[in-house]
């Protein structure tokens, strides 16, 4: 119940607040809020998203509204949104997710709770986890009180045109804040994997296309650093090869964050680019292919791995970088390979030779330990090696430039035309979600 007040200051100033607001809507005035301008509203029902987008607008001059959501459009999304809420407290039930955490809490203040650290953190996240969903909840309720306010204060007759203007952007920019919550939701319901909520390593590889091939692996470098900025991740690059005249060779890059591999596990594979080459006077069209290979951050899991020294090739080399006091003159960076299947991790992110060859050796083992599990392996070296061939005829998604825009997705078939906002970073959310829904669908038969 965050969101009125101050608009009603605004509106009402001039008479008793109190005496405007029907009903339980006096209960929902407790802060002060300033409006803002919601750009779209994407509204996700079923398989379809559903987008209202909404014009320029600005404190000073508040536009027809009329031409972004009617009372009646809002009452609309309100009815759909809360049915949906409805579904989700159906099936978190957040009552007895109340007494699972009083155990839970009643467990963890128990003594000797710690001589088992395993299993302590195992319970303290368990906690952690069920109060963000309580929190979650709450606000999600919270936020439909919200709307409902608005609705009511559209309808009264003593509110003139500019007041309805503002409440129904209140009420819309709610509404943009309850879908998006509720989408995210909903998406990690298909994120249901041994290793869907530890963060990722991303490695990026170019493939077929040259010096194009190298620039498109640092698009996408950009590309997903952008994105997990916007997911509130941490990302830091734990290796890079620089391109011999543009771009990269190749990159690592760990994510950390919550479901951060769940969400990334949608992007492995090659990905294609078409588009006149600015590396070729005559800008003809060229087409480039980069691959991306996603790992959990697996931590003090590995550690149990058991690989053969004799199975590792360690190498040492100067780490890439524009130079200085320390990068490019000491051989601090590591590259470990495992021999039998060819797989390797080059990592060069600290100035301590032995702790980029620990760290390494942790993240091969970690890729080593997922590849024996989708393999279907019982041991670490039947591992036939990775999958991700970036070359013609393996795509996973298609980005076109030239001579029309389009990115489309070959396994759940999502496109769109805004090849700006997905190489932002600001568009890569659908097409992770497509592939999430795709993939599930297709596991449980649908």
């Amino acid at each position: 119940m965050t969101m009125f007040t101050g608009v009603l200051y605004q509106a009402f100033a001039a008479r008793p607040l109190l005496q405007c607001l029907p009903g339980h809507s006096q209960q929902a005035l407790v802060s002060l809020q300033r409006w803002q301008r919601p750009s779209s509203l994407a509204v996700l029902n079923g398989n379809q998203t559903r987008h209202y987008a909404t014009p320029e607008l600005t404190s000073a001059e508040p536009a027809d509204v009329d031409t972004v959501a009617g009372a009646g459009s809002i009452k609309t999304q309100l009815q759909d949104l809360a049915k949906r809420v409805k579904q989700m407290m159906s099936a978190t039930d957040p009552a007895s997710q109340r007494r699972k955490l009083d155990k839970l809490e009643a467990q963890a203040s128990a003594e000797g709770f710690w001589d088992q650290q395993d299993q302590a953190a195992a319970v303290n996240q368990e906690m952690s986890d069920i109060n963000e969903l309580l929190q979650l909840t709450a606000k999600m309720q919270s936020q439909l009180e919200d709307v409902q306010t608005a609705v009511e204060l559209i309808d009264m007759e003593e509110s003139d045109r500019k007041e309805e203007q503002t409440f129904k952007l209140e009420a819309f920019s709610t509404l943009q804040q309850l879908a998006k919550a509720l989408e995210q939701w909903e998406t990690q319901q298909l994120l249901g994997g041994q290793y869907d909520k530890l963060g990722a390593i991303l490695s990026i590889q170019a493939g077929a296309g040259g010096t194009d091939a190298q620039d498109w692996a640092e698009m996408l470098l950009r590309m997903y650093t952008r994105w997990a900025d916007k997911q509130g991740f941490t990302t830091s690059i734990l290796s890079r090869a620089e391109g011999e005249e543009a771009g990269i060779k190749a990159a690592e890059v760990e994510v950390q964050g919550r479901y951060a591999f769940g969400y990334l596990s949608a992007e492995k594979g090659t990905h294609r680019l078409v588009r006149q080459s600015p590396f070729n006077v005559k800008g003809i069209r060229q087409t480039s292919f980069a691959a991306v290979d996603v790992m959990p951050v697996l931590g003090d899991q590995v550690k149990n791995i058991q690989v053969p020294d004799s199975d590792l090739d360690i190498q040492t080399m100067r780490a890439s970088g524009a130079g200085g006091q320390h990068v490019n003159k000491t051989e601090s960076a590591v590259r470990v390979r495992h021999i039998p299947s060819g797989l390797s991790v080059r990592i060069e992110d600290n100035r301590s030779q032995l702790m980029n060859k620990n760290k390494a050796i942790d993240v091969l083992k970690g890729r080593l330990l997922v590849i024996a599990q989708e393999q279907q392996l019982k041991e670490i070296k039947d591992i036939k090696g990775d999958a991700v061939k970036p070359d013609w005829g393996q795509q996973i998604r298609n980005y076109v430039f030239h001579p029309y825009k389009m990115v489309k997705d070959v396994r759940s078939g999502f496109e769109t035309s805004n090849v700006g906002a997905v190489m932002d970073g600001d568009a890569l959310d659908g097409f992770i979600e497509a592939q999430l829904r795709h993939r599930h669908n297709f596991t449980t038969g649908k």
